[in-house]
């Protein structure tokens, strides 16, 4: 079959066809073997004809084990055979407790490729691939081979899977009957099951940069409008002597702004009472008693405007408020978490706005308003419905809260649909809870103790190339591909569009499933954004089957071909029958 090396190349051999006439062998990317003395080089077949055969150079087996790479290039005298069994064992894995099943080799139709469960999971992963090329039914399929694996129970993984089109209900809502210890919970913006859980975020947990993304900042000016009521709001929120004393020196001083301004005396009233309806307490409000020498009079009789067009009351007013005036309370004042709703903020927001009078700076004005609309528009619309948390939660018991079921049980495979959502709130909320994670992760005492799995379905819709780090100072996706496989929260990014995701990302992903891709600019993407990815894999990827893909990357030692079964049961994720659908009943 092989023959003497003709010509031998820095990464390549061409040795001598001895095929005989009529002996229909195919050796397209059969992979041989150059072997001589203490060598064993391995190659694939990358071009047959008639009188000579093409082979690429691969690696070496050492102690037979492979190792990635050619130093020695094989000698002219080089016996040239086939990869026997063992050998070949050595590239696909075997099945063991560290393990498990990927798919079949599409080379070798009795092999099975297994795949190292660290060395896959441990690091970043991407799994890119036009639409219909198999990539849901192949996440599928990895999952429930995963949990099918009986030598290895993963009562303990926390998969989150972020699903734009419920896909993956129907393959793992049965996911308890490969063993009763696992659980599979549903987690929607519309239930529609008695099993579904409603997205429910605490906005009390909500940082800054959280509130940052949720109102869409768009220049640095907003930030500080929106830290202001982030303070505020936790101070509203409570409910005690200290926080109460507080509350009434920061009402006093935003009407002591507003007495003292230029405005006329219509005008100051409007805004005074503004205040007033925004932000009360039991001595400013509108019914509040104010004692004068032998007289009362309530808070809002106070501002009666006489005929001289001033308050009749300037002077008691005036001595009210300055008795709630505390500078010193601001330097004391120990602002904890508690718990608020949405709307909280947004009163926060507007007590802010009127109170540090941003109304008479017209750009501040401007962007405070944009933030203003924004979070009515939220609270007015479903998306509010997904922050409304009933109670104070720590950001450890809502992380445990996702991963726990009703019945007390954990669920293995968190699944967070979110196919209601547009693609503007659903980058969001993926990456609040994202950041969550990180920070779950980072608080823990021994570093990656409990590892997550985000899979972002469609990452091209969450994972950008945003202004957050121009805006906030960093993207949380960026930062978890960065930083994450050493806190344990790891990224799996499932996209049709690769060009269109983060650089950063992409280039911290240690693993790829790629199934066919055709697209010009994708393909091109693929092989800029990862040198390593040789001319040969792009080729194949170009005219895979559905369902088959090229993995490489550390699980893989070298680029293989893989056909992934069908998952069972499949994603709801098949094209729409138009036939069928046609047809008259």
């Amino acid at each position: 079959m092989f023959g003497r090396i003709i010509y031998l190349g820095e990464g390549e051999a061409q040795v001598e066809n001895n095929l005989l006439q009529g002996d229909d062998k195919d050796l397209m990317n059969v992979h041989v073997i150059f072997e001589a003395k203490d060598q064993r080089i391995l190659g694939e077949v990358e071009e047959v004809n008639n009188s000579l055969i093409k082979i690429r150079f691969l690696g070496e087996y050492i102690n037979n084990k492979y190792v990635s790479g050619v130093i020695r290039k094989p000698l002219l005298s080089s016996n040239i055979r086939l990869i026997n069994n063992e050998e070949l064992e050595e590239l696909m894995g075997t099945y063991s407790d560290k393990t498990f099943k990927l798919g079949q080799s599409s080379i070798y139709k009795d092999s099975t490729v297994y795949v190292n469960l660290n060395e896959l999971l441990a690091n970043h992963m991407a799994i890119f691939g036009n639409s219909g090329s198999g990539k849901s039914c192949g996440v599928a399929r990895i999952v429930q081979n995963i949990f099918g694996n009986p030598n290895m129970i993963s009562y303990n993984a926390n998969i989150f899977i972020f699903d734009a089109y419920g896909e993956y209900k129907n393959a793992f809502s049965k996911l308890n009957e490969l063993n009763p210890n696992y659980s599979y919970k549903f987690i929607t913006t519309n239930p529609t099951d008695p099993t579904d859980i409603m997205l429910s975020i605490p906005t009390h947990l909500l940082n800054l940069d959280d509130y940052s993304l949720l109102l869409q900042v768009s220049n640095h000016s907003q930030i500080p409008i929106i830290e202001r009521a982030l303070k505020l709001v936790k101070i509203f929120a409570t409910d005690n002597p200290e926080t109460t004393q507080y509350k009434n020196h920061l009402i006093a001083k935003a009407l002591l702004a507003v007495l003292y301004s230029n405005e006329t005396t219509k005008e100051k009233k409007n805004e005074i009472f503004k205040i007033i309806e925004v932000c009360h307490t039991n001595e400013f409000n509108f019914n509040a008693t104010v004692q004068g020498l032998g007289y009362t009079r309530n808070f809002s009789e106070c501002f009666e405007i006489d005929s001289n067009g001033n308050f009749g009351e300037s002077v008691l007013i005036n001595d009210y408020i300055l008795k709630f005036i505390n500078e010193d309370i601001e330097s004391k004042m120990q602002i904890k978490d508690t718990y608020y709703t949405l709307k909280d903020f947004a009163n926060a927001l507007e007590f802010t706005l009127i109170s540090e009078g941003f109304q008479h700076n017209e750009t501040l004005y401007d962007d405070a308003i944009i933030l203003k609309v924004r979070l009515n528009s939220i609270l007015n619309s479903k998306v509010g419905t997904y922050f409304n948390y009933p109670n104070y939660i720590t950001l450890d018991n809502y992380i445990a809260s996702l991963v726990s079921m009703p019945n007390q049980r954990k669920a293995q495979i968190i699944n967070i649909n979110l196919e209601d959502v547009d693609d503007t709130y659903a980058k969001v909320i993926v990456k609040i809870l994202s950041r969550m994670f990180f920070d779950f992760a980072k608080s823990r005492q021994k570093r990656a103790s409990i590892p997550f799995h985000l899979f972002l379905e469609e990452a091209h819709r969450y994972v950008n190339k945003d202004a957050d780090t121009f805006l906030i100072g960093y993207n949380i996706f960026e930062r978890i591909a960065k930083e994450g496989r050493k806190y344990g929260v790891l990224l799996n990014i499932i996209s049709q569009r690769p060009v269109e995701i983060s650089d950063t990302v992409i280039s911290q992903c240690s693993n790829f499933l790629i199934f066919k891709m055709t697209h010009p600019k994708d393909i091109e993407y693929i092989k800029t954004m990862l040198p390593n990815i040789s001319a040969d894999v792009v080729e194949k990827q170009k005219i895979l089957q559905p369902g088959n893909c090229v993995g490489f990357g550390s699980a893989f030692k070298l680029p293989m071909i893989v056909k992934l079964e069908m998952p069972s049961p499949a994603p709801y994720s098949s094209s729409c029958n138009v036939s069928e659908c046609w047809r008259l009943k």
